[in-house]
């Protein structure tokens, strides 16, 4: 009986360690998070990625969600993440925007801040949510 304690417990440690991702596997799993709710124009949702010391210095406003609910996201195109820091890292994506009401279609260049939090052990977007009113 106490083998198998000992073993079930060796178990449970070993999923532990396998439950802890890196930084660096963290960061993917948040871009590709990140990415998909973007090309979903699920706006409110992509809040949940933002620095909340950025939501602080720029809450968003019901006309910046008007705004974002009056497009369509048709493409995100990011590039591969560079390192700009100890734990920052920088990413430039094209977001392909049609307006909902002229269906015209432009695209704006959101250059994207992530910083690792080793306290909450997440990355957040420090630049906020894409400019869309970039012409």
């Amino acid at each position: 009986m106490p083998r198998i304690v000992a073993l079930m417990l060796a178990l449970c440690l070993l999923a532990g360690c396998a439950a802890q991702k890196s930084k660096g596997d963290l960061l993917e799993a948040t871009l590709e998070s990140y990415a998909s709710t973007i090309r979903w124009g699920n706006f409110e949702d992509a809040a949940a990625f933002v620095d909340p010391e950025t939501l602080k210095a720029h809450p968003l406003t019901t006309l910046d969600l008007e705004r974002y609910r009056q497009l369509r996201i048709s493409g995100y195109n990011a590039q591969p993440a560079r390192s700009v820091g100890t734990n920052e890292v920088a990413v430039v994506a094209e977001v392909v925007l049609t307006n909902n009401n002229t269906q015209s279609v432009r695209s704006v260049l959101d250059r994207q801040r992530w910083r690792y939090d080793e306290k909450a052990k997440r990355w957040w977007l420090v630049t906020g949510l894409p400019d869309i009113t970039q012409h």
